[in-house]
């Protein structure tokens, strides 16, 4: 390895530590920012932020070449509650090192990061812009979307993932749908009311198990995944509304349209 590749590297590594020890919930990114500016200006690159978006252009970028997008992003989920390791201790163990964003999506923001200084002052066959976005995890309006303005003509993108090493040319659609299931309230103790919550486990329980018959090549069967559910207001009432939320992950076999008749069809 040469010495310029060790060095930024190091880098890498050190920067990662920092954005894992600092929060950057979708919404809440101002911190890991301003982590990622200083980090640019410190290594002389002029850097540009749009809320908690953050981003740099070539030294030598010339409007007449094709421009490649190096983005990911640093905005994080909330940890779960079986964490065993501190999400914001950025622990090193060997050469493993773990804390919440490393894999998603820290590790290759640093990583597209350090490819971007490599290139930066090189004069190549194509401009490079790097941009470490926000809400990413939320499909936020002030994420890459609210900056592609800014960012001009992308020719090529390349995006910043955990893929386990292997390059990826597509990913699945998203679409979130919140159910509701109704039923009338009653007494626990008595046999009245028309529980909500039981209607709803009916609702899940399909939600669980249907499969959509068309499956692609690329993509696979599209995935339905209950992943909140919310019901009650004390223990002896009968609850007489269940809301839930359901992750759908599409494929190009199905437009939004014809996934959400199915749903209410069912």
């Amino acid at each position: 390895m040469s010495e310029v590749i060790a060095q930024l590297s190091d880098d890498a590594i050190g920067l990662l530590k920092q954005l894992i020890q600092t929060p950057s919930f979708s919404r809440e990114e101002a911190g890991t920012a301003d982590i990622l500016a200083n980090f640019l200006t410190q290594h002389g690159i002029p850097a540009q932020r749009q809320g908690n978006n953050v981003w740099a252009v070539g030294r030598n970028f010339d409007a007449q070449k094709p421009t490649i997008l190096l983005n990911s992003h640093h905005d994080t989920v909330k940890p779960g509650v079986a964490w065993t390791y501190p999400p914001f201790g950025a622990v090193v163990e060997g050469d493993k090192l773990t804390g919440l964003g490393s894999n998603d999506a820290g590790a290759s923001a640093v990583s597209l990061l350090a490819t971007f200084r490599y290139f930066y002052e090189r004069n190549t066959a194509f401009n490079l812009i790097c941009a470490i976005t926000a809400e990413e995890e939320i499909s936020g309006a002030n994420g890459i979307k609210s900056i592609l303005p800014e960012l001009g003509k992308i020719d090529l993108g390349i995006v910043g993932e955990p893929t386990g090493m292997h390059a990826a040319v597509a990913e699945k659609g998203l679409l979130v749908l919140d159910g509701v299931a109704r039923g009338r309230t009653g007494h626990a103790a008595r046999n009245e009311g028309d529980n909500a919550l039981y209607k709803a486990l009916d609702d899940i329980a399909w939600l669980r198990t249907y499969q959509f018959p068309q499956v692609s090549e690329l993509l696979g069967p599209v995935k339905m995944t209950v992943t909140q559910i919310s019901a009650g207001t004390q223990h002896n009432v009968v609850p007489d509304e269940c809301r839930y939320v359901v992750d759908v992950r599409t494929n190009e076999c199905y437009t939004n349209e014809e996934i959400l008749a199915a749903v209410r069809a069912n």
